[in-house]
């Protein structure tokens, strides 16, 4: 029977995965669909088998994921939300496991990474694997005491591990930042308040293009809240950017900062208009 793309969801990863997590927190009683990769995840809502696509664009701690910024320009899709979710690990083991028992401790490379204190602190061996969530499925079959997976509290309910501690991350603040993808465009109404429009440049090679494309935003008053830089086809002199700034395109400050940047770039490619999430605003006022 094939599964109907309305009201499914498409993520990156194992079921159980954060990006699975993000999916249900933002759009609860929607259907998951798993898919082995970014690539997969679009293609399935490109093909109409998924309405939307949850793919993380950036980490509190670990910076942002390259393979996205380099997808979104050419995916043929467009951002229609964000979404922000707070990365809480636990320690899953199977029945009968122990914080004691415990001598190894699996998951992916990133969430090590974020763990480090408790992997010194009990002297366990960090594992690498694919994914959280696969690292998951692996203790589960397994079934041994010795082994734990460093994982999210969906994965350990889907896969019937047990929560030996929670939110054993370093950092409290461990975020992940998520693009919500569609076919179709849809942007907030103009004279909608916090908006968020996001776009890719590339300027002109000559000097000072990066400068005077970005001094529109300035003197029109708009917020640039992400610019990050990235090469094309691995070389050195094609560079494009990626862009975040706070503001509707047809509201007359971003249109005439558009205006300008397009004058002194080769290619401006507008990716999509959206609202802002509330985590924005918690941050603001986290930081008054």
């Amino acid at each position: 029977m094939t599964q109907s793309p309305t009201r499914t969801i498409a993520f990156q990863g194992l079921p159980g995965a954060y990006s699975d997590l993000a999916c249900r927190a933002a759009y609860p009683g929607w259907t998951t669909l798993p898919c082995p990769s970014f690539e997969a995840a679009m293609a399935a809502v490109r093909e109409g088998r998924a309405e939307l696509a949850m793919l993380p664009c950036e980490n509190s701690l670990a910076g942002r994921v390259p393979d996205i910024h380099r997808l979104l320009p050419d995916s043929g899709l467009h951002v229609v939300g964000e979404h922000y979710e707070r990365v809480e690990h636990c320690v899953l083991a199977p029945a009968g496991a122990t914080l004691e028992t415990i001598r190894r401790a699996h998951s992916h490379p990133v969430a090590l990474g974020q763990v480090l204190n408790l992997l010194r602190d009990r002297g366990w061996q960090a594992v690498i694997e694919a994914d959280t969530a696969g690292a998951a499925h692996l203790v589960a079959e397994r079934g041994g005491v010795e082994d734990a997976a460093i994982a999210s509290s969906l994965a350990g309910e889907i896969y019937g591990l047990q929560v030996l501690r929670r939110n054993v991350e370093d950092e409290a603040h461990n975020t992940t930042r998520f693009y919500v993808m569609s076919r179709e465009p849809t942007q907030p109404p103009v004279a909608a308040p916090d908006s968020v429009t996001t776009f890719v440049f590339r300027v002109r090679s000559v000097p000072a293009a990066l400068y005077k494309a970005l001094g529109g935003f300035a003197t029109n008053g708009v917020n640039m809240t992400k610019l990050e830089s990235y090469m094309l086809d691995g070389r050195f002199t094609a560079v494009q950017f990626l862009c975040d700034v706070d503001g509707h395109p047809d509201q007359p400050p971003l249109r005439r900062a558009l205006e300008e940047l397009r004058f002194f770039s080769r290619e401006v490619h507008v990716l999509g208009c959206y609202p802002a999430h509330p985590y924005r605003h918690e941050q603001a006022e986290a930081a008054e």
